[in-house]
């Protein structure tokens, strides 16, 4: 941020500073947050420009910086992992990523295709599925998706599979219907292991800005999300909107999709993300 090579911090500097982490998407609320903390240290410890900047960075790598959800030493058989989000946010092809990924680590994967509103949806999470080299359990179009959920399920425990994927329905515009149905798949899954899902992971969009809270918002409250997968980080997208999500629910960024390739995925990290938000 070229403005804190000033040595002297006036209220102008503050206020291009804000202009700035507001335009990266850093949300009101957080960047006010930033700005308070800011202008009191370097009050408080007479700091220059760059130690300012210095101080920032840090700040944002301390929000950043949530720990992910501890798993117990007994590996649950299978591990069952929630995909949710809404539709256009990358969804299936992170899905694809995450199936590749734990593949070429020698883990079995299933993919399960209970987005079953769209005919599209299925077809897609085929496509992905053949790409990664796994299968997926899928109904017709307008099936239970709980019904696939639990056939997912069974089939991952007779064929002793490591890991199962559950893609999900993405409609915002229903918000209360496409809730339950995730609650309810939710359900499904804690029916034939009471600790399942293991892990719900959102994909969110990183062009997406300030509509990424709010459906963070809705997600973490219907199914408890535990983890972030922040998808088509390339380009101009800057992604600030994760640091007003760790500030404000307190739930981990865990990877980062920044292509269309299988390989294309990257964990997380803090430090990295803030240099080149700042940058």
């Amino acid at each position: 941020m070229g403005l804190l090579d000033r040595k002297k911090i006036d209220e102008e500097v503050w206020e291009e500073l804000e202009e700035l982490l507001i335009s990266a998407d850093v949300g009101v609320s957080t960047t006010t947050k930033l700005i308070d903390n800011m202008k009191q240290k370097a009050a408080d410890e007479d700091l220059d420009g760059s130690q300012v900047s210095a101080a920032l960075q840090q700040e944002m790598v301390n929000i950043l910086s949530i720990p992910s959800r501890e798993e117990s030493e007994e590996k649950p058989s299978p591990k069952v992992i929630l995909l949710v989000g809404v539709n256009g946010s990358g969804k299936t092809t992170s899905i694809a990523k995450l199936a590749y990924k734990m593949k070429k680590e020698g883990q079995s994967v299933l993919l399960a295709a209970a987005d079953t509103f769209r005919a599209a949806a299925i077809d897609q999470l085929k496509k992905q599925g053949e790409r990664a080299g796994v299968d997926v359990i899928a109904h017709q179009p307008g099936a239970d998706p709980g019904a696939v959920v639990y056939d997912a399920l069974q089939a991952a425990k007779s064929r002793y599979i490591d890991n199962v994927i559950i893609d999900t329905a993405g409609r915002l515009h229903t918000k209360y219907n496409l809730m339950e149905e995730l609650k309810k798949v939710r359900r499904v899954a804690a029916k034939l292991d009471e600790t399942a899902p293991h892990e719900v992971i959102l994909v969110l969009d990183a062009t997406t800005g300030q509509n990424g809270l709010s459906q963070a918002k809705y997600f973490t409250q219907a199914v408890g999300v535990t983890g972030i997968f922040l998808a088509k980080l390339d380009g101009t997208a800057k992604g600030g909107i994760v640091l007003a999500i760790c500030d404000e629910l307190s739930v981990p960024i865990q990877l980062i999709g920044i292509g269309e390739g299988l390989e294309d995925m990257v964990s997380f990290e803090a430090k990295a993300f803030v240099e080149a938000l700042c940058s």
